[in-house]
């Protein structure tokens, strides 16, 4: 479960920060179970677009999603450089390919600004908010949002 940005700003995180691209995204690294490299799915017919397929986790059938996809931007095109991060959301594990995990660090909910007004109602349901700071711009993704509105986990 993620953490709450309505808070008194003192609560801290930990991080995990990844790369979608030339875009930094993270997420709350309580959520991500393990970090592993690509493998090559099966894919499922009539899947959605940003649906790769699944793969055999130690016995578990684990859903494979392009994030880069499914956040809008040209799908990725898999390769031994990317990573499959495997996060839960409540009962379910889900793997999400991305370019790369680059750190772990911490963050306070004060941290977080809002997501802008300027974005289209889809990003600000995707983007919890956003992190700048250090030359860099971070999204903090919305896992909870991101679960909401994906289809592979209407089960």
């Amino acid at each position: 479960m993620t953490t709450s940005l309505k808070s008194d700003g003192a609560q801290g995180r930990e991080l995990i920060a990844f790369r979608l691209g030339q875009q930094e995204f993270c997420l709350d690294v309580m959520n991500v179970r393990e970090i592993r490299g690509w493998t090559p799915v099966t894919q499922l017919p009539h899947a959605p677009s940003y649906m790769l397929g699944v793969i055999n986790l130690r016995g578990t059938v684990l859903p494979i999603i392009d994030l880069s996809a499914r956040m809008g931007f040209p799908p990725a095109e898999p390769s031994t450089r990317h990573a499959i991060m495997v996060v839960e959301m409540g009962k379910q594990a889900i793997g999400f390919l991305v370019d790369a995990v680059s750190e772990i660090f911490s963050g306070k909910d004060d941290d977080i600004q809002p997501t802008p007004d300027v974005a289209s109602a889809t990003t600000r349901s995707l983007i919890q908010g956003v992190i700048a700071g250090e030359g860099r711009m971070i999204s903090v993704l919305s896992l909870d949002k991101i679960a909401a509105t994906s289809e592979v986990l209407a089960a």
